[in-house]
């Protein structure tokens, strides 16, 4: 496990230990992961004029009490020190017809021409949001772990909205899916 460390304070952070039994390589672990099938999310944040986003299927459900998201971003990326620098983050869930969004936030558009695709506003706390999504959240971070290369941010949902007609997008074998109500009509 590489640690690589972080040129923002992350706090109440705790380092985990070396595992006891050699680990499985990069490939079998990318193998495994892929899967498993993910909704696909874009973790955006701003701080003065600099925009930041990332495609993530790396965020679950932490808790209801509050209510609160776990997120998985890269430790050294300028995405992770935006959240850590402005103690929040924004969430889009993406919705099953914005996958060029999420090919854009994964890296497939230059970074300062990602926002010009969808519709684009931002909450009450500055940072971006998303039209037309599955749902989308607004965050505030109340918790930090760094895991090596990736730092986990703990954000409570301070804003919500949440489109329920609007099926979201999935990942999963390296390729993107749409979700198929089981008790649909044949």
């Amino acid at each position: 496990m590489t640690n690589l460390m972080a040129d923002f304070e992350l706090p109440d952070a705790m380092t985990l230990k070396l595992p006891r039994r050699p680990v499985v390589n990069t490939a079998e672990f990318k193998a495994a992961m892929s899967a498993i099938g993910a909704s696909v999310h874009v973790v955006t944040a701003r701080r003065g004029e600099e925009r930041i986003g990332r495609t993530v299927t790396s965020l679950i459900s932490l808790s209801a009490e509050p209510p609160t998201v776990l997120v998985s971003i890269d430790i050294v990326s300028r995405l992770a020190d935006l959240i850590a620098k402005t103690g929040g983050f924004s969430v889009a869930t993406l919705a099953s017809d914005q996958h060029e969004i999420a090919d854009a936030f994964a890296g497939r558009v230059e970074a300062g021409e990602r926002f010009n695709l969808g519709q684009w506003s931002h909450w009450p706390s500055g940072h971006p949001k998303l039209a037309g999504t599955a749902s989308a959240l607004d965050c505030e971070v109340i918790g930090s772990m760094a895991t090596g290369t990736h730092v986990l941010f703990a954000g409570a949902i301070v804003d919500a909205q949440t489109n329920a007609a609007r099926g979201p997008l999935i990942w999963q074998g390296r390729h993107y899916h749409r979700v198929a109500r089981l008790d649909a009509p044949d």
